[in-house]
């Protein structure tokens, strides 16, 4: 999964001479919290956000009257509060590799560029929930197993034969490790929701504790 395949690419922009009472009436109405800056080529020069436009509402409020503030943010622009250091990734970045570039920066969005600084597109941890959330299959009509396991050379080969002999199919595999429990994975097997408890079944009698829901102490279900 890249960033190109997941990025929205139908951006509304905004150019730095764009008055910050317009920035906010473009984000009111479109229901979107960052509105890149860019130049007449389309390359980028800032970004705005939401929280940007909360700010420069707030600082002058307490001295000014409401017809006073309403006369100079009719005068300032974007370019006096945008951010104009920004992370950047290009389309070739993976998912993953955005999402941790987000949690370790503590940024809502990614802009994507291409060569020249031209922008393409910009990627927002509402759009990489998105993404995880498809890959986990995750559905209406979906339920999940969990089997706790160490890490087993086969193990997954042996769950899957297992399923695939008794034509029950996966929508998802995720592994994840267990908190607290060194060298314990979490195998977690998402299904159609009519398959579900004769997955369960399957696993059972082929000799793994499958954990159907969450359960406080975990060790019964350890390897």
């Amino acid at each position: 999964m890249y960033v190109g395949w997941h990025m929205v690419t139908n951006l509304i922009t905004i150019s730095p001479d764009t008055p910050i009472m317009k920035a906010r009436e473009i984000m009111n109405e479109n229901k979107i919290s960052h509105l890149p800056v860019t130049d007449q080529n389309g390359r980028l020069l800032g970004l705005v956000t939401d929280r940007d436009l909360r700010e420069a509402w707030a600082s002058p409020a307490t001295t000014l009257s409401v017809y006073e503030l309403t006369y100079i943010l009719q005068k300032i622009t974007v370019e006096s509060i945008m951010k104009k250091k920004l992370i950047t990734v290009t389309e070739d970045t993976t998912i993953e590799r955005a999402a941790f570039i987000m949690h370790q920066e503590k940024i809502g969005c990614l802009p994507v560029v291409s060569d020249g600084n031209k922008l393409v597109g910009i990627i927002t941890t509402s759009d990489l929930m998105s993404v995880l959330l498809a890959a986990m299959g995750m559905s209406d009509d979906s339920g999940r197993l969990t089997i706790l396991s160490e890490e087993r050379m086969g193990i997954l080969s042996h769950i899957t034969s297992l399923l695939k002999d008794n034509a029950i199919n996966i929508k998802s595999i995720l592994i994840h490790p267990l908190p607290r429990y060194d060298k314990v994975w979490q195998i977690l097997l998402r299904f159609k929701r009519e398959d579900l408890e004769r997955a369960a079944q399957v696993l059972a009698e082929g000799g793994y504790k499958v954990l159907k829901e969450y359960v406080k102490d975990v060790t019964p279900y350890l390897p």
